[in-house]
């Protein structure tokens, strides 16, 4: 067995009792990543020789009896390439950003960096994290690992193909209306979304700011929550980072069953047209939480109906005002064509910086918010996203957690709804609110279609209540295996 298959808990145990080395674990992942990487392509920068060099000094400076336990210690991760690294480039997988190598980290980057962080690279994306397959990456399309022929969702379609083919131990994904939680589901990894601000945005290539979420992307549960104990907490660059003390989400994986815990289920997720395997798999999970000591009622987010509505005003009004700061001026290399000045140069950037999808965007938000349309459009939509919240908020007074299918079905294959942009944006029906409201959530594999792909289940919880999350997620995959699945022997070119 390749040391690359290992849990962030099973390495780190590893590396103390001195049983491998971090670089010959980093030297595992390296040789995964080069033996498939032509079939998933689930990276846009390998960074060996920086990974190496990590490795190297996390092994010179590994304590193996640490007072407080430094799990990641030595542990090689995949970073989205959303996330800044001083002197590595990060691009937003777009052609407006393909030559920009950021002066500084991210805040996320610096406290992995803390820790003993070993970089294996960056992870494909849709552009500027706009789309749900990584299709819209200026890099081409990463490939899921149980089928090369589907997507492995997005816009963190990357960092969840290269947690599930085990090119890293884990990874991190941003999530600004299911792009964690999408592609967890479709690769059969743990993803959690946390609450709005419980980890820092500072350094990291904004999408729509009220929306974006940084979030952990593992191979199960215990990794989660580990990755959580680093990243989480204030930060004095991030203003929407509160002072709300982190908790150690580790504590929260002891319980040994789940009696009390109430569970809602929304009538509005299990909605006719959706996949009925999808819809049996979750039920059946339900049913294993119900034997671990839960109680189960139905429930209703009648506004939930609207989310994804709220969802593609809010969302493309911040995209315009985000994408602004790119004119092609500040970034990339200037003009290049004999006697091409600024102005044409501009014009020539925003063209053919940005792709199909970011200008339907830019375009949408740009409308939304114009005068005449504002109040009829983006108003309106942020008065609805105060109900879809109010929704949750009386959810709670009644239950403790609320689960839902992560997904209305399995993945998708590439190319199967890149004509129908409406199409594609359904693939997040479920997730969306969850991101209107500022909620936490939860993504874990509950099974495996007739056709051999994952299944996933969302957990949903009140703001700052991913430890409830986790023990929920814990305790089921302390009784199920679907996690510990592996896809099929991934075709490599000969």
């Amino acid at each position: 067995m390749s040391l690359s298959t290992l849990t962030i808990h099973e390495a780190a145990a590893g590396l103390r009792a001195k049983k491998f080395s971090s670089v010959e674990l980093t030297k595992a992942c390296l040789e995964r990543i080069k033996k498939l990487e032509p079939t998933v392509k689930a990276f846009t920068l390998v960074t060996e020789e920086t990974a190496l060099e990590q490795a190297r000094q996390a092994d010179k400076t590994l304590n193996p009896q640490p007072s407080t336990p430094n799990h990641l210690h030595g542990i090689p991760v995949a970073l989205k390439d959303v996330f800044c690294t001083e002197g590595i480039r990060t691009t937003a997988c777009s052609n407006i950003l393909k030559n920009f190598v950021p002066p500084y980290d991210a805040t996320a980057v610096k406290r992995l960096k803390a820790v003993g962080m070993v970089l294996l690279g960056k992870t494909n994306t849709d552009e500027f994290t706009c789309g749900a397959s990584t299709e819209t990456s200026c890099f081409g399309t990463s490939k899921n690992p149980w089928d090369p022929a589907r997507t492995p969702g997005g816009s963190s379609g990357g960092s969840a193909a290269a947690v599930a083919s085990d090119e890293c131990i884990y990874a991190l994904g941003t999530d600004t209306g299911g792009s964690i939680r999408q592609p967890a589901a479709y690769c059969g990894i743990t993803g959690l979304k946390v609450t709005y601000g419980r980890v820092s945005r500072f350094g990291v290539i904004s999408m729509a700011s009220s929306l974006d979420t940084i979030g952990p992307m593992a191979k199960d549960v215990e990794d989660a929550a580990i990755i959580m104990n680093v990243i989480a907490g204030h930060d004095e660059y991030d203003s929407t980072t509160p002072e709300v003390k982190v908790p150690d989400y580790t504590e929260s994986l002891q319980a040994k069953d789940l009696k009390g815990l109430r569970i809602g289920l929304p009538k509005e997720y299990f909605i006719p047209g959706m996949d009925p395997e999808v819809e049996a798999f979750v039920r059946q999970a339900v049913e294993q939480l119900k034997k671990l000591g839960a109680t189960v009622r139905e429930i209703s987010l009648p506004h939930s109906k609207y989310g994804l509505a709220v969802y593609y005003v809010l969302c493309p009004s911040e995209v315009s005002a985000n994408m602004a700061r790119y004119d092609g001026i500040r970034y990339g290399p200037g003009p290049s064509k004999e006697g091409e000045d600024l102005y044409e140069y501009y014009l020539n950037s925003r063209g053919e910086g940005f792709g199909d999808e970011m200008k339907r965007r830019i375009m949408i938000g740009t409308y939304a918010l114009s005068s005449g349309y504002y109040d009829a459009y983006y108003l309106k939509a942020q008065k609805v996203r105060t109900l879809v919240k109010r929704d949750f908020e009386k959810a709670f007074k009644e239950v403790d957690v609320i689960v839902t299918p992560t997904t209305p079905a399995t993945a998708f294959k590439i190319g199967e709804n890149s004509a129908d942009p409406v199409k594609m944006y359904l693939e997040d029906i479920f997730t969306v609110s969850v991101n209107i409201a500022g909620m936490p959530a939860l993504a874990i594999p509950c099974g495996i279609s007739k056709a051999g792909l994952p299944i996933g289940m969302q957990i949903i919880g009140p703001q700052f209540e991913e430890p409830r999350l986790l023990k929920v997620g814990a305790a089921f995959q302390r009784v199920t295996d679907w996690h510990k699945k592996k896809p099929m022997q991934i075709p490599t070119p000969s």
